[in-house]
């Protein structure tokens, strides 16, 4: 379907988690969609996000975050997250990468939870208890102190891939991060391909498929759909445009980057050439 068609099974209030991580095949064309159409009050899940997140934030999107790191890397910090974070304008969830990943994992087996060690004794660990996402509790065998993860259920996963049939057998080349725990974990997939593949090359290669297609809700071809981010054995990622973004909204002029790369549809790379 389209983007248009796919953005619109998001709803305002939903739980929003995105494939990829940092700049790397990060669904960057679908996330456009999201701040075109005017969604809000978007709750949002991911470990280690970065442009994609501080975008959504700045289009005022989002009423929370729940993240193990926001930033931007070499480029340092993700600007219009911390400064909604430091008003007050979202709400903040930090917590770290194990608690975030298994949350998520336990979701995509169906079982409440995972036991995981290594927060005991972290300042963190008291504030997931105080949100609700972690209990420390006994291991049955040993006695021993573990904390109980609850499992991450997003309303919606965003993910971009290299190639998709249109029944929603997908495939993912290099670092698949965790883009299988976030489709299985949530209610909802909606996934953007670089290109779109006969079904019989599907059933020609099975073990291909990263993600078949009872977990995907909708795909949407989009070439360059991860830019400005890379996708791995097709483009790299645009530093130079991430720079750039990041100079945007240092020098309060996040509003005409939004104008010129979201409104008025240039965020592909080949529109921008």
């Amino acid at each position: 379907m389209s983007k248009e068609e796919a953005i619109s099974l998001v709803t305002d209030g939903d739980l929003l988690t995105v494939g990829g991580v940092s700049f790397h095949r990060v669904p960057m064309e679908l996330i456009r969609e999201v701040i075109r159409q005017g969604k809000k009050k978007l709750r949002l899940v991911d470990r280690e996000p970065a442009i994609g997140f501080d975008l959504l934030i700045g289009a005022d999107a989002v009423r929370s975050v729940r993240f193990a790191m926001l930033g931007f890397e070499l480029f340092g910090f993700a600007l219009n997250f911390r400064a909604a974070a430091e008003t007050g304008k979202i709400e903040i969830v930090e917590d770290t990468c194990g608690a975030v990943l298994n949350g998520l994992r336990a979701a995509a087996a169906g079982i409440p939870f995972v036991p995981i060690r290594g927060m005991v004794g972290s300042d963190l660990l008291k504030i997931g208890i105080q949100n609700g996402n972690y209990k420390v509790t006994k291991d049955p065998f040993t006695d021993e102190d573990i904390v109980a993860v609850k499992a991450i259920e997003p309303d919606v996963a965003l993910i971009h891939v290299q190639r998709a049939d249109v029944y929603g057998n997908i495939q993912i080349w290099g670092g698949r991060f965790e883009d299988v725990w976030k489709a299985k974990a949530a209610k909802k997939v909606i996934v953007s391909a670089e290109e779109i593949i006969d079904h019989e090359a599907i059933r020609h290669e099975p073990y291909k498929t990263t993600l078949p297609y009872p977990y995907v809700e909708a795909v949407v071809h989009l070439p360059t759909g991860a830019y400005p981010t890379s996708c791995y054995g097709l483009y790299d990622a645009d530093y130079e445009h991430v720079r750039d973004y990041v100079q945007a909204v240092r020098d309060g002029r996040f509003q005409e980057y939004l104008q010129i790369y979201v409104f008025t549809k240039r965020g592909d790379m080949n529109a921008r050439s």
